[in-house]
């Protein structure tokens, strides 16, 4: 297997199957011991992407004490 120029690789999709590497995974890479090590990212980690999109919208949402029923039906244009 071979590094492009881009530092892209392959990974083989057994591995990616048994590793749990779907698309659009995100991973993160580790080096110890002279060992490149590619898993997949804890989503639970303070500085996920995900943690923080979800810490930047917390407590954005204010519908005026509207129930879930209430905006559910102004989505779908409802009376």
């Amino acid at each position: 297997m071979r590094i492009t120029s881009k530092g892209q690789v392959t990974i083989p999709l057994a591995i990616r199957q048994q590793a749990g590497l779907m698309p659009n995974t995100d991973v993160e890479f580790t080096y110890e011991n002279a060992t490149v090590r590619i898993a997949p990212s804890n989503p639970d980690r303070p500085n996920s992407r995900g943690s923080q999109i979800v810490a930047r919208l917390a407590g954005t949402g204010d519908f005026g004490g509207l129930t879930t029923d209430e905006i559910m039906a102004m989505t779908r244009g409802e009376d």
